[in-house]
């Protein structure tokens, strides 16, 4: 992967033949205590900070077969400190009428709500449909202003194809149907994980800390895990929606944890 642009909203990159761009949605704030260990108590090193930040990513592939996808669409008008997808966009130059497949790692707010823009406007256009875990489906149902959007749900399972090189990979263990989605550019491959990780500067270096939130901790955990020792071995890219910025990096193993190295723009060579 090549990373060809980064700022404070958009990374831009290609692969092969295929462009990949992470996009900021912003950020919200949650309570330090979330952060929980095995035995379910708060994490001390989070809560003295009072509070967490997480980042909201989502990301946008084009390519032979996976042209106009986006995934994930962050909250929209669900906080105000998110909603930003459609600024990054335009900076990314993404036109939202490109965007033809939105495909969900699972139906929490932060995630799906961005289908509308916080003042209300369906943000895509030409959207033909909306990619969901099939346990995710009900969720979804809840959500009344989105009722617009339910005859695009596509509900898929572990193993489906999305286009000819993304494919569905069930994530267990945080939400309803919790999904990822692993994309192969021939010269790297590439697993947006959704959830996998709130609290990257504390979870890569003990990944049995788990979120509060997750519905099975226990199943959580052991797919952090399984997630983290299978990237560092084939070297996949990683993409989180609450990665810090920039969103996407690699997996590296540090004795019996791991690490994170976000994707950076490589400097100017020297003349």
């Amino acid at each position: 992967m090549i990373v060809t642009s980064q700022s404070s909203n958009v990374l831009g990159s290609t692969s092969g033949r295929w462009r990949v761009w992470s996009l900021s949605d912003g950020y919200i704030e949650m309570p330090a205590d979330l952060l929980r260990d095995p035995q379910d108590n708060p994490v001390p090193q989070a809560a003295q900070a009072g509070a967490l930040r997480l980042s909201v990513n989502c990301f946008a592939l084009a390519g032979p077969g996976v042209d106009g996808v986006l995934i994930d669409s962050g909250g929209g008008g669900w906080a105000p400190t998110v909603g930003r997808l459609e600024q990054a966009m335009a900076e990314a130059r993404i036109d939202p009428a490109s965007i033809t497949v939105l495909a969900l790692t699972h139906a929490h707010q932060d995630h799906v709500h961005g289908l509308l823009t916080p003042d209300g406007r369906a943000l895509f256009p030409n959207l033909k449909a909306i990619v969901i875990p099939e346990a995710a489906v009900e969720s979804f149902f809840a959500y009344a202003h989105l009722a617009q959007f339910r005859p695009l749900l596509k509900p898929v399972q572990n193993g489906d194809q999305v286009g000819e090189r993304l494919r569905v990979v069930a994530l267990p263990g945080h939400a309803a149907g919790h999904t990822g989605y692993a994309f192969d550019a021939d010269e790297d491959r590439f697993l947006f994980f959704g959830d996998i990780v709130h609290v990257p500067a504390l979870q890569f270096g003990n990944p049995a800390f788990s979120w509060s939130y997750d519905d099975d901790q226990l199943t959580a955990r052991a797919t952090r895990l399984k997630v983290f020792s299978d990237a560092a071995e084939a070297g996949t890219w990683i993409a989180g929606a609450h990665l810090g910025w920039p969103g996407i990096g690699r997996v590296v193993r540090k004795g019996e944890a791991y690490g994170y190295e976000p994707a950076r723009a490589m400097p100017p060579r020297s003349k």
